[in-house]
């Protein structure tokens, strides 16, 4: 190989990796949504979306001796996930979901879920857990998914994800020591984080 053809070869994949560093870039944004220098488009969630979507996660993950939730801001996670990484469709399940779960709860319990007692919000979801559950047993690959799946896929990671959920729902060693394959566990020890 001659020294012109080796830096052509170089260009070539050089050239490679500056036109796919693009797509590295600009992360799970797909690519045929308005960018956010566009002030004509109009935000998927209002400003009361978070903590309604906080209260649905709160219910999901309730404060106990660790932090629920709404300490981790789940609420605010789930409209950034929402927007950022769904597909279009994906994110019109999710909207109308919350419309979905709001109705239902005024059906069952004759009030909005942010005016129900903690007790009406955990039947209503468990009600719509079960519906979600029979819903995803019988879909074909190409039907949509459940939104309160969706919404219970994104309040778990939120939470494990979250400093709160992270360092003192799971244990947590900030800087890990030497690797140990096998650790004793004992019934009712937490996960670990790290």
């Amino acid at each position: 190989m001659n020294r012109r053809d080796a830096l052509s070869r170089v260009a070539l994949i050089l050239g490679g990796t500056v036109i796919g560093a693009n797509a590295f870039l600009e992360g799970c944004k797909p690519a045929d949504k308005k960018s956010s220098d566009d002030s004509s488009a109009k935000p998927l969630f209002a400003a009361t979306d978070a903590a309604y979507l906080d209260e649905i996660a709160e219910t999901i993950i309730p404060a106990t001796d660790t932090p629920g939730a709404k300490a981790a801001k789940v609420g605010a996670f789930m409209t950034v996930m929402v927007t950022d990484c769904y597909p279009e469709a994906d994110q019109k399940v999710f909207i109308d979901g919350m419309k979905k779960l709001e109705e239902a709860s005024k059906k069952k319990n004759n009030k909005s879920f942010m005016d129900s007692s903690a007790e009406e919000r955990k039947a209503l979801l468990i009600d719509i857990d079960k519906e979600a559950k029979d819903y995803m047993a019988s879909k074909k690959n190409e039907d949509p998914k459940h939104y309160f799946r969706m919404m219970k896929e994104l309040t778990l990671l939120g939470y494990f994800t979250s400093e709160p959920g992270a360092t003192q729902a799971l244990r947590y060693v900030a800087v890990p020591g030497k690797y140990e394959g096998c650790v004793a566990y004992k019934k009712g020890d937490r996960a670990w984080a790290s």
